[in-house]
């Protein structure tokens, strides 16, 4: 069905759905190994990077606080 609910006009695949008009796919496989996240997005990474900015930033403060002369 198109969206006037009017049927669609163009031939159907193998599986009987239009290409078009078919409807939702189901969604990826379950226990999809390929949405593991990894390296540089996990949880660690992201919360040592936070640390480091974190102790990057205060040390720039304490630079900048401090009077060396």
């Amino acid at each position: 069905m198109t969206r006037r609910e009017t049927a669609c006009q163009s031939p159907a695949m193998r599986n009987g759905r239009c290409r078009m008009h078919g409807g939702k796919s189901p969604g990826a496989p379950r226990g999809n190994s390929n949405a593991l996240k990894h390296g540089r997005y996990t949880s660690a990474a992201i919360s040592t990077r936070q640390e480091l900015s974190s102790l990057i930033r205060s040390m720039k403060e304490l630079i900048e606080t401090t009077d060396i002369e």
